[in-house]
């Protein structure tokens, strides 16, 4: 039986993989915006060196999908798929807030102009939706489920209850 960090690293590569196949076309067909895996090798000091900023995303998608994980039971919301949305959103904010500008793209990437923002935003929603909806496949249905889920909260329903 997989822990939650287990299925939350599981659930992290499932939805990187996915949020980098659209990266990649970013990359190589339209280039409209600047690219999470770009931004990850100029801050790494390697911008010559592609390979260093797709690992360095690959390792991020992994411990963002633990520390998922992790925080799945507490976050608000009640669908695994949600809690991916609000958990990716707080991604999307600690990146605009700090990831950014150390990477030279300034707060929430408007250095890097308004398509660069709207990709960041829509890339992580992908992210949250994919990595909820494996995260909650992962843990299925049943009591372990609503514990991975929802954490200890024991929700009765109807009129005879104590």
């Amino acid at each position: 039986m997989m822990s939650r960090v287990q299925k939350g690293l599981v659930a992290g590569l499932a939805a990187t993989v996915v949020v980098s196949v659209i990266e990649a076309i970013n990359v190589t067909v339209g280039h409209w915006a600047v690219a999470f895996p770009q931004l990850l090798a100029v801050i790494l000091q390697t911008p010559d060196v592609p390979a260093v900023g797709w690992v360095a995303h690959l390792v991020a998608g992994l411990g963002l999908g633990a520390a998922f994980g992790v925080l799945c039971p507490r976050l608000p919301t009640d669908t695994a798929e949600s809690k991916g949305i609000v958990f990716a959103v707080g991604a999307f904010i600690l990146m605009g807030l700090v990831i950014a500008p150390i990477g030279g793209a300034g707060l929430f990437f408007m250095r890097a102009g308004f398509g660069t923002l709207a990709w960041m935003i829509a890339s992580h929603a992908i992210f949250g939706i994919v990595l909820g909806n494996v995260y909650g496949r992962l843990v299925g249905r049943g009591r372990e489920a609503q514990h991975m889920i929802h954490g200890n909260h024991i929700h009765r329903h109807g009129p005879y209850h104590a």
